[in-house]
């Protein structure tokens, strides 16, 4: 299916400079991506964004950058219903499987077999629920593995100011308070 929407990322600012690179999921890996596989992982909403931020835990929230992305991707699975994931024979257990835990216990999560099987189709991406606590129904998350500034997978961050850096030149290497 073609997705044309607007999606949210909230990111450590040390990589304000590189908002839709991949490379922070390439490192430390996620539920829909082992390490060494980039992934842009992306909320449909500015509350699901937080949501997913804070893993459903009221928690202070350490200084985040804020992005907005328009997307135009072809080639993206839903798995946003039941019926969806049927006809993708996707089952909801394997996505919400427990994958830091796996990782943890030295098992592979089923949700990177999800993951794997669908790239392994050609799909840029797939739209799948919200599972972080306290996410409503209608929330959901775009996952991408594959994107670029170009049709037919088309990710763009809404910086029309120019306030997003160019590169990590504007963050000091020291830990010394800067006023």
């Amino acid at each position: 299916m073609r997705f044309q929407g607007v999606c949210y990322r909230a990111h450590d600012p040390r990589w304000a400079w590189a908002p839709i690179s991949g490379d922070g999921a390439a490192i430390h890996g996620g539920r829909f991506n082992p390490k060494g596989v980039p992934a842009l992982y992306l909320a449909s909403t500015v509350e699901g964004m937080y949501a997913e931020m804070g893993h459903g835990f009221v928690r202070r929230f350490e200084p985040l950058t804020v992005c907005s992305y328009d997307l135009d991707i072809e080639d993206m699975a839903d798995l946003r219903t039941p019926s969806a994931r049927d006809e993708a024979g996707v089952a909801l257990t394997d996505m919400t499987s427990p994958w830091i835990l796996d990782i943890a216990d030295g098992r592979r999560p089923k949700s990177w077999d999800v993951a794997q099987r669908l790239i392994d189709k050609g799909v840029a991406g797939a739209l799948v629920p919200s599972f972080a606590i306290g996410a409503r129904p209608d929330q959901f998350n775009a996952v991408l593995w594959k994107w670029s500034a170009e049709p037919p997978h088309r990710v763009t961050v809404f910086d029309p100011s120019g306030r997003l850096p160019m590169d990590q030149s504007s963050w000091k290497t020291d830990s010394s308070p800067q006023f």
